[in-house]
């Protein structure tokens, strides 16, 4: 999952209003265009140890910067067919009549489960609570489809974001060392988050 930090400059008085809607088909390049990267002086270090595994914070110099690759499983033909939003609800955040910011989630059935597939704020916006709005409305959509329970992965690396969904509400619920292994992120751990609704 690609989850943008929350914590850079927040907008001037002057900024204009956010409008919180479901998206529509219009707004696909816009979204697409999100920069979700994001720049942090601290990682997570995962301790494995014979009873399980510990979180450390640990200071990075110079400060790291993560940059997504596009998604994997692109095959480069052009074709948008299998876009990677299909079959998602999207709610976006509009200011000044762009998008700034966007979640695409699901809901498992089976175990009444909402999946926050992808998060992210435009560098601007950051730090301006549009995050938490977006999180909530993801949220209450969830409750809406029956889910018990909102779930998220994040990368060890993401800092900022885990605090970000600690602010949310959300605590951590087990972690994955292999998710990432073959990808652009190997190397880097998988932690989920979850949080009842």
């Amino acid at each position: 999952m690609r989850s943008s930090g929350k914590g850079s400059s927040p907008a001037t008085e002057s900024a204009p209003p956010v409008v919180y809607r479901p998206a529509e088909p219009a707004d696909r390049a816009a979204i697409e265009a999100i920069d979700d990267s994001f720049t942090t002086d601290r990682v997570y270090e995962v301790e494995a140890g014979p009873e399980g595994f510990r979180l450390r914070e640990t200071p990075v110099d110079p400060p790291l910067v993560k940059v997504f690759p596009d998604d994997e499983d692109d095959d480069g033909d052009g074709d948008d067919e299998d876009h990677p939003f299909d079959g998602l609800h999207v709610e976006v955040a509009v200011a000044g009549g762009r998008v700034c910011g966007f979640v695409a989630v699901r809901v498992e059935q089976w175990n009444r489960r909402l999946v926050v597939d992808t998060i992210a704020v435009a560098p601007g916006h950051r730090g301006t609570g549009i995050g938490a709005v977006l999180m909530e409305r993801a949220c209450a959509h969830g409750l809406r489809r029956g889910a018990r329970t909102a779930w998220l992965e994040v990368t060890n690396l993401n800092v900022p974001a885990v605090r970000a969904y600690r602010r949310m509400g959300f605590e951590l619920c087990g972690l994955d060392t292999t998710l990432y292994r073959g990808t652009a992120s190997e190397g880097e751990t998988a932690l989920f988050m979850s949080r009842p609704l």
